[in-house]
């Protein structure tokens, strides 16, 4: 039955026409798409598009089976390596190929990862390495960024230099899918019987920090408690290792009713042409994030680090940013 359910959902996620139809960084699928397989709803869904590496050798990649969406280029001696939240995967793409334009001289040169930030830390803590299936490698990072407060910790920490430099901020929204049939209209809805969700572990997700915020403004501790302990008991909240992955896709397989996301997420998979719409939450229940970054303590390329953090900050970068609703952090932002 779930197969047959995610077969029905692929039938409308993605087109087989043309490579920019699953592009990470389009802006909406082509008019007439042809219906695409099963594994469409299944990351990559940049098609490999988001790798900036130039030379990438034998192109070997199994949807649902065998990928890796969030690590990006060439290990073979790169000259910037970029460690950064996986909340806006979508635009390191543009962000790397702008950046490239600016700084030719490190043209596929680029490597970055999108893990969740608690996880980044987690890998710099265990000497820059980490193991993914079967594969296990090791790089220093030259730039960390993550939410200001959590790129400060790590400066008084001492893994990472000062100034956190904020460059935008975002907030959330309800990820649901496409037509929401369960017909959430906010967070309170949660409380209703039956409603599955699926929400970013506060285990290593830093965004669970700001979910939790949000769900005690819309319905107080007894809200946040129901979602993040009753629920996941009872088995209707899944709790996510990687939530811009798992959550679209949990929605996308039928798992789960809503789930609470960064909105630029959310604009991504419309945009990208998934089964995926959002409900918004008002500023009164919301939490803001805003994003920094830093140059990490004993970085190898800190020149290329610092190069990159006064781009994020530019008006190239912005507007890219902007495409998925994201706004630029105020001159004091803290």
């Amino acid at each position: 039955m779930i197969r047959r359910a995610m077969f029905r959902l692929a039938a409308v996620a993605c087109a087989l026409g043309a490579a920019a139809a699953c592009r990470e960084a389009t802006t909406r699928a082509p008019a007439g798409a042809v219906a695409a397989p099963p594994t469409a709803v299944f990351p990559p869904w940049s098609g490999g598009a988001n790798n900036p590496a130039l030379n990438k050798g034998l192109e070997f990649t199994v949807p649902e089976v065998d990928n890796l969406p969030d690590f990006h280029g060439s290990l073979n001696d790169p000259k910037l390596v970029i460690f950064v939240g996986g909340n806006y995967f979508f635009a390191m793409a543009p962000l790397v190929q702008a950046f490239e334009q600016q700084h030719p001289e490190l043209r596929g040169r680029i490597f970055y990862i999108t893990i969740p930030p608690g996880l980044l830390i987690k890998m710099m803590e265990a000497g820059n390495t980490i193991t993914v299936g079967n594969m296990t490698w090791t790089v220093a990072p030259d730039v960390y960024a993550a939410g200001l407060k959590k790129v400060e910790e790590q400066i008084t920490a001492g893994k990472l230099v000062a100034p956190a430099v904020p460059y935008v901020t975002n907030d959330l929204t309800i990820m649901v899918p496409k037509g929401n049939p369960a017909g959430i209209t906010s967070v309170r809805d949660f409380a209703k019987p039956g409603v599955r969700l699926v929400m970013p572990n506060p285990a290593w997700e830093g965004i669970a920090r700001q979910v939790q915020a949000t769900l005690k403004k819309a319905g107080g501790d007894s809200l946040a408690t129901l979602v993040y302990d009753t629920k996941v008991k009872d088995g209707s909240t899944l709790l996510t290792q990687i939530h811009h992955r798992q959550t679209p896709l949990f929605l996308m397989q039928g798992r789960a009713d809503a789930g609470i996301t960064w909105k630029s997420e959310a604009i991504f998979q419309e945009q990208a042409g998934h089964p995926i719409g959002h409900v918004d939450i008002p500023p009164a229940d919301n939490t803001t994030a805003i994003y920094a970054a830093a140059v990490v303590k004993g970085a190898p390329h800190p020149a290329a680090a610092r190069a990159w953090i006064d781009f994020l900050r530019s008006s190239a970068a912005l507007a890219i940013f902007g495409r998925y609703g994201f706004k630029p952090a105020p001159a004091d932002a803290k």
